[in-house]
């Protein structure tokens, strides 16, 4: 990938990572760990590769995306608004009653959301119900779906792993966010998932494996997808959670909790020095 594209990225990652932090010590609520590491995908995604316009939100001919683990909205909210889809000041209104930026992404209300999520293991469901419309229709649009690795613990994902792999969904690209944790502990002592590459494999998926901080590898990984044929792709991404902000980093206690404002301005701090390394 271009040296310069990848700088671009990076940037756009570290404001996103911003906003996710802004909006939860603004609602004193939310989950910033899981929103922080998948910031870089994030960053990927609507910066390089999906064809969505913000000037058309609801444009037929749009990649979907839908985010099956809504808990990780800040982290969403913050890359809508860093694409356009609606004003960065806005992010400062996250959870507060009557905005439109909830707890949990909602359809309809907030432009560039494909999909109200939030009950863990719907929002694959209805990325394969979209998947098949598409092939229905010879429609050309990709659909992408979020996950996060607590979330394979519901059975409704295995569910929908097996619908996509029997209509040979190719129009499909799951993403895994295998950051290790979830609310009660390490995902391996609470329900282990492991190995989520082979469980997969063997439901009929292409998986492909990779650093979810790299953007070469991401690159790549989504590139390898858009050639297979008659077979939905999963990429496993092992992440950090809490990724660039350093007392959050791999630590439980951040998957639900906002930064109070010393927290606040010790993280953005480290964003704001990171971001202006970037920017020089």
């Amino acid at each position: 990938m271009d040296e310069k594209l990848v700088r671009q990225l990076e940037i756009t990652a570290t404001k996103i990572r911003m906003g996710v932090i802004e909006g939860t010590h603004s609602a004193k609520a939310g989950h910033p760990g899981g929103s922080l590491s998948i910031a870089d995908l994030l960053a990927y995604l609507y910066i390089h590769r999906l064809n969505v316009d913000p000037a058309d939100p609801q444009m037929p001919t749009r990649d979907r995306l839908v985010l099956s683990k809504g808990h990780s909205a800040p982290g969403l909210y913050a890359a809508l608004a860093q694409r356009g889809f609606f004003p960065e000041e806005e992010l400062k209104t996250l959870r507060h009653i009557g905005a439109r930026l909830q707890g949990h992404p909602v359809r309809g209300k907030i432009p560039g959301v494909d999909m109200s999520t939030g009950s863990l293991g719907q929002g694959i469901s209805a990325a394969c119900g979209m998947a098949l419309s598409g092939k229905i229709s010879c429609d050309t649009y990709k659909v992408y779906a979020i996950l996060g690795d607590g979330e394979l613990e519901e059975g409704e994902v295995w569910e929908a792993a097996m619908f996509a792999a029997h209509y040979q969904l190719d129009n499909l690209v799951a993403i895994v966010d295998n950051n290790g944790l979830q609310i009660d502990g390490k995902i391996g002592d609470v329900m282990s998932p492991y190995p989520i590459d082979e469980k997969f494999e063997a439901f009929g998926w292409h998986v492909i494996s990779i650093n979810a901080h790299d953007f070469n590898e991401m690159e790549k990984a989504f590139n390898e997808a858009e050639t297979v044929m008659q077979k939905p792709t999963m990429i496993v991404m092992r992440s950090t959670k809490g990724k660039g902000v350093d007392y959050m980093e791999n630590s439980i206690g951040w998957h639900g909790k906002a930064p109070n404002d010393e927290e606040y301005e010790r993280a953005m701090k480290q964003l704001r020095e990171h971001l202006a390394e970037l920017e020089a």
